[in-house]
């Protein structure tokens, strides 16, 4: 089993930024690539970036490429997601998740372990 613990969330204003951390725990040799979500009430939750935490490579949906970075510490079995540029519209409940093998990373059924969340909000 795999922990996953988000933080960083909070209230901000439409241009600002915000940095989200996610610590795994557990069993970290369970998963070899990560995925950051998010869910609007009323909305489906939507895959916005992703990782493989062994090659590092990386992946954006569309209404964040430029200005969201995703990253990691493998050392601190850490993904961060760094949020520039926020808009009203980026304001969600913020999830991460892990699992092993190979797959399209802003998908949700690809991923086996889900954190509870951390929420962010935009204001214009």
């Amino acid at each position: 089993q795999v922990q996953l613990v988000e933080s960083g969330g909070g209230s901000v204003q439409a241009g600002g930024s915000l940095r989200l951390s996610c610590a795994a725990s557990g069993a970290t040799n369970s998963y070899n690539f990560m995925g950051w979500f998010r869910q609007a009430p009323g909305r489906e939750r939507e895959g916005v970036a992703g990782i493989y935490t062994t090659s590092g490579g990386t992946y954006y949906s569309d209404s964040v490429k430029g200005r969201f970075t995703i990253s990691q510490d493998n050392a601190k079995n850490t993904v961060y997601l760094q949020m520039n540029s926020l808009k009203p519209e980026d304001t969600a409940m913020y999830y991460c998740a892990a699992d092993r093998g190979v797959g399209n990373l802003l998908r949700r059924d690809a991923y086996k372990y889900w954190g509870q969340g951390t929420q962010v909000t935009v204001s214009s």
